[in-house]
C-alpha cells in the first residue's frame, strides 16, 4: 500500500512539474480595416508536437493551453484572408501570453486556399502607412542593449535615426531637429512624455512611459499617412496594452533607474473588462530620502500610468488611460579650486488623462471618439557667478500649459479593395508663461516671456486605401491644419504606393506635405526694440512646412531576414529665421527652449539621403540588425547661404544583435542571454566660441558669422547587456546588467564658455553608465 502511494505521489509530482512548464496563449482576431471579430479562424503553434492550436469563437477570441515555455511562432489562417505568421512569441511561466492579431482580407476571391508569403515582421499597425514606417514591440524595447527599456532610445537603432550623444533621448530623424517629432498615445497627440523635459523639447534623460505598459507601437520617419499632422520629422505612435481580463498578474522590478510595480487583471469573473497600472520611483531619490545619499544634483522623479478597458457590449467599448510624472533636480557646481561656479533648480511635471469610446456601427464601420486633458508645468532657475564670486540670477522661468483635445474618427470598409477613414482633431490650449533672462548689454534681468491666455488648433483628415489587387496597394488623402493664434491654414496632400513585384520583393513610394506648430512660448516671447520697449514680434508666425518624397525597396532574403533600402528628399520651407539682414539664425538648428529674436517665415532647408537595413528577426535564439545611413542636412537663413545644420553628421552605422542560450536541460527553463549594440555616428556641428569677446563681455559669445562650421568628433560606442531569465512555477525572474558605452569613449561634441575661469570647456559624449536590473513576474 505504501509503495502504491509513493508511486502515485511521484507520478503526481511529475505531472505537476510538467504542467507548470507550460503556459496559455490566447487573444483575439479582427479584420484590419473594420476591426470586426473573425469567427472560425485557425491558430496553431508551428513545429509543435503534438499539434497545438484552436479556432476563434463568436467573439473572435481563441485560447491554446499547455504551450511549452520558450519562443514559439504562430500561424493564423482564415478563408478569404491572407495568412499571417506571428514570430518570436516569448512564452514564460509567469504570465499568460495575449496576442491580438489583425488580418487583411484577400482581394482575389479564390476557390481554393493559397498560402501566401509571410508579411514583413516589422509591418506597422496602421495599414495606411506604406513607406518609412516600422513597428516595435515591448519585448524589443526591453531587449535592445542600451535602450534602458525606453522606446525613444530603442528607435535610435533604426536607419536614419540618431539619439543624443550627451545622454538625452532626443530623436533626430534624417537630419531634422528633434523639435519636429510628434508623440502620440492611444491615437492622440500628447506633450513630451519625458522627465526633466525642457520647454519646447521632445526628449529628456528618462522616459515616463514604462515599457511594462506598452503594446506593439509604431515609428514613422517620413511621408506620414494623412491622419498624422503637426509633425515634420518623425512620429512615435505609442499604444498601451490591455490588462489580462481573466487572471491577475504582477511584475516587480528594481534597477539603477528606479523601483517599479505593475499590476493587471480582470474586475470580476465573467466580465471582459480589465485594468493595468504601473508606478515607478527613482532609486537615487529613495536613497536620498533614506539619508544614504546626500549630495547636490540627485535626480528625483516618479511616474505612474494606467489603462482600463471597459467593454459595455459587442457594439460599445470604453477605455480610460492616463500618464503622470514628476521630476526635480537641484544642483551646485564648483571649480577645481573650490570656488562656486553654478547653482540651479529644475522641476517638471506632466499629467495626461484620456477617455475613449468605440462604437461598432456594423461589421464594416466603426466610430472612435477620444477626449484627453493634459497639463505640463516647468519651473527653472539658473544662477551664475560674477567677477566678485557672487551668484546672480541669469535665468528663471515658470511655464504651465493645459490642453483639452478631442479626436473623432470614422472608419468604413467598403470592400476588400476599398477603405476610407476620416477624422477631426480639436485642441484647446491654455497657457500661463513667465521667463526672465539676464541682458548683458543692459546689465539687468529682463522679462522675455510674460503672457497668459489660450489658442486652438483644428485638424481634419481623409484617407482612402485602394487595393487594386494582391500586388498593388494605393493610399491617398489630405490633412488640414488651422492654427488660431496666427490665423494660419495648411492643406496637405498625401499619397503612397506599394508594388509587390514578386512574393519576395516590393517597391514603395510616398509623398506628403507636412506642417508643424512651434511651442507656444516661441510665439509669445518678448524682445527689446530700438527704444528698449518689450514687444512680441513672433505672434504672427505660421507653422513650418516640408515636402517629403520617399522611394523604397524591400527584399525578403529568407523567412527570418529581409533587406530594406530607402532614398528620400525633404524640402523644408516657411521656416522661422531671424528677421535681420545677414543673420544666419534658423529654428532648424534648435532642439528645445524658445527664441526671443524677431522671426519671419522665410527660411528653407533640405534633407536627403540613403538608408540601408539588413535584419534577421529573432529565430532559434539569434537576432541581429545592421543599418547604414548616408545623408545631408542643410539650411538657408536670411543671409542666403546654404550651410550644414547642427544635425548634419553625414553618416550613421549601427549593428545590434543578441543570442539566447539554454542553460541545463529543458526542465531547468533557464536562459542566459547577451545583447550588444555597436554604433558609429558622424559628429554633429556647432558654432565656435569667440573667446576674446566672451572674456570682454563676461558671457558666451559665438562666431555667428561661422554657424555650425565646427564638426564634433565621430561618436563611437558599444552597449552591452548580459543576463539570465529563469522560469519556475507561475513565476519568471530576470537579472541583467545593461551597460552604455562600455569602452567609455569620450568624443568631443561641443564647446562652452565657463564664465568663472574665462576658458573654453569641451563637452563629451555620455560616459560609461551601468544599469543593473532585477525583475520578477508572477
Amino acid at each position: 500500500m505504501k509503495t502504491k502511494f509513493l508511486i502515485l505521489t511521484i507520478l503526481f509530482l511529475i505531472v505537476s512539474a510538467a504542467y507548470s512548464q507550460t503556459q496559455v496563449i490566447r487573444g483575439k482576431l479582427i479584420d484590419t480595416d473594420s476591426k470586426s471579430p473573425l469567427i472560425g479562424a485557425t491558430i496553431r503553434v508551428l513545429e509543435s508536437d503534438p499539434v497545438l492550436g484552436n479556432v476563434t469563437d463568436i467573439n473572435g477570441e481563441f485560447r491554446i493551453d499547455r504551450v511549452p515555455l520558450g519562443r514559439v511562432n504562430l500561424m493564423v489562417t482564415y478563408i478569404g484572408y491572407e495568412d499571417r505568421v506571428i514570430p518570436n512569441v516569448l512564452v514564460t511561466a509567469a504570465k499568460e501570453v495575449i496576442v491580438n492579431v489583425s488580418m487583411i482580407e484577400s482581394v482575389e476571391k479564390l476557390a481554393e486556399v493559397v498560402v501566401t508569403a509571410d508579411r514583413n515582421k516589422g509591418e506597422v499597425r496602421n495599414e495606411m502607412a506604406l513607406v518609412s514606417a516600422r513597428s516595435f514591440s515591448v519585448e524589443e524595447t526591453q531587449r535592445y542593449a542600451g535602450a534602458f527599456s525606453d522606446p525613444a532610445r530603442m528607435v535610435s537603432t533604426f536607419a536614419g535615426v540618431a539619439g543624443d550623444a550627451e545622454g538625452d533621448n532626443n530623436i533626430v530623424v534624417r537630419g531634422n531637429s528633434p523639435k519636429g517629432l510628434l508623440w502620440k498615445l492611444e491615437g492622440v497627440e500628447i506633450p513630451n512624455p519625458n522627465h526633466f523635459a525642457s520647454e519646447g523639447s521632445t526628449g529628456g534623460p528618462v522616459n515616463a512611459l514604462n515599457s511594462n505598459m506598452l503594446d506593439n507601437s509604431d515609428f514613422y520617419s517620413g511621408a506620414f499617412a494623412p491622419e498624422y499632422g503637426n509633425a515634420l520629422s518623425g512620429i512615435m505612435d505609442i499604444r498601451f496594452k490591455k490588462g489580462n481580463n481573466q487572471t491577475r498578474e504582477y511584475t516587480a522590478g528594481a534597477s539603477t533607474l528606479g523601483l517599479e510595480f505593475t499590476a493587471e487583471g480582470p474586475f470580476k469573473k465573467g466580465y471582459n473588462g480589465s485594468y493595468i497600472a504601473n508606478y515607478r520611483y527613482s532609486s537615487l531619490q529613495l536613497l536620498s530620502d533614506l539619508g544614504i545619499l546626500d549630495f547636490g544634483g540627485i535626480p528625483k522623479y516618479q511616474d505612474a500610468s494606467f489603462n482600463v478597458n471597459l467593454p459595455i457590449n459587442r457594439k460599445h467599448t470604453l477605455a480610460l488611460f492616463g500618464l503622470g510624472g514628476k521630476s526635480k533636480i537641484q544642483s551646485e557646481e564648483e571649480l577645481d579650486n573650490g570656488d562656486p561656479a553654478y547653482k540651479g533648480e529644475f522641476n517638471s511635471d506632466l499629467g495626461i488623462l484620456g477617455l475613449s469610446h468605440v462604437y461598432f456601427i456594423s461589421d464594416k464601420a466603426y466610430l472612435k471618439n477620444i477626449a484627453t486633458l493634459s497639463a505640463t508645468s516647468l519651473y527653472s532657475v539658473d544662477d551664475l557667478v560674477d567677477d566678485n564670486k557672487e551668484f546672480y540670477n541669469a535665468y528663471n522661468s515658470d511655464i504651465s500649459k493645459t490642453t483639452l483635445r478631442t479626436v473623432s474618427t470614422f472608419n468604413y470598409k467598403i470592400s476588400a479593395q476599398h477603405k476610407v477613414e476620416t477624422g477631426v482633431i480639436f485642441s484647446d490650449l491654455s497657457y500661463d508663461a513667465t521667463a526672465n533672462e539676464y541682458n548683458y548689454d543692459h546689465q539687468a534681468l529682463e522679462n522675455v516671456l510674460s503672457d497668459q491666455g489660450g489658442s486652438q488648433t483644428i485638424q481634419a483628415f481623409t484617407s482612402w486605401k485602394y487595393r487594386v489587387n494582391e500586388d498593388w496597394t494605393i493610399t491617398s488623402g489630405i490633412h488640414y491644419l488651422y492654427f488660431d493664434l496666427s490665423n494660419a491654414h495648411s492643406v496637405e496632400p498625401r499619397a503612397a504606393l506599394k508594388w509587390q513585384m514578386t512574393p519576395r520583393q516590393s517597391l514603395n513610394a510616398g509623398y506628403g506635405l507636412h506642417s508643424k506648430v512651434e511651442s507656444i512660448s516661441t510665439y509669445l516671447a518678448k524682445t527689446s526694440n530700438d527704444q528698449r520697449q518689450l514687444i512680441q514680434p513672433n505672434k504672427n508666425l505660421t507653422p513650418s512646412k516640408a515636402h517629403h518624397w520617399v522611394l523604397g525597396y524591400d527584399l525578403t532574403v529568407s523567412p527570418q531576414a529581409h533587406l530594406k533600402a530607402e532614398v528620400y528628399y525633404q524640402h523644408l520651407f516657411d521656416i522661422p529665421i531671424e528677421d535681420l539682414p545677414g543673420s544666419t539664425f534658423s529654428l532648424l538648428n534648435a532642439s528645445d527652449s524658445y527664441i526671443n529674436r524677431p522671426l519671419v517665415n522665410d527660411g528653407t532647408g533640405r534633407n536627403y539621403g540613403l538608408e540601408l537595413t539588413y535584419e534577421r528577426f529573432f529565430h532559434q535564439g539569434l537576432y541581429y540588425m545592421g543599418t547604414l545611413s548616408l545623408f545631408q542636412s542643410l539650411y538657408t537663413a536670411m543671409d542666403g547661404a546654404e550651410r550644414s545644420t547642427a544635425y548634419n553628421g553625414n553618416y550613421m552605422a549601427n549593428f545590434i544583435g543578441g543570442k539566447e542560450f539554454n542553460i541545463g536541460g529543458p526542465e531547468k527553463n533557464k536562459v542566459f542571454f547577451v545583447n550588444a549594440k555597436v554604433a558609429l555616428l558622424g559628429g554633429g556641428r556647432y558654432t565656435p566660441l569667440d573667446l576674446e569677446r566672451s572674456r570682454e563681455q563676461g558671457h558666451a559669445v559665438y562666431h555667428e558669422d561661422k554657424p555650425f562650421s565646427q564638426k564634433g568628433d565621430d561618436v563611437f560606442f558599444v552597449n552591452l547587456t548580459v543576463g539570465t531569465r529563469k522560469n519556475k512555477k507561475n513565476t519568471t525572474r530576470e537579472f541583467k546588467i545593461d551597460v552604455q558605452n562600455v569602452t567609455n569613449n569620450q568624443a568631443v561634441i561641443r564647446e562652452y564658455y565657463l564664465e568663472p575661469t574665462g576658458e573654453i570647456e569641451r563637452g563629451t559624449q555620455l560616459s560609461l553608465i551601468p544599469n543593473i536590473v532585477y525583475s520578477i513576474k508572477f
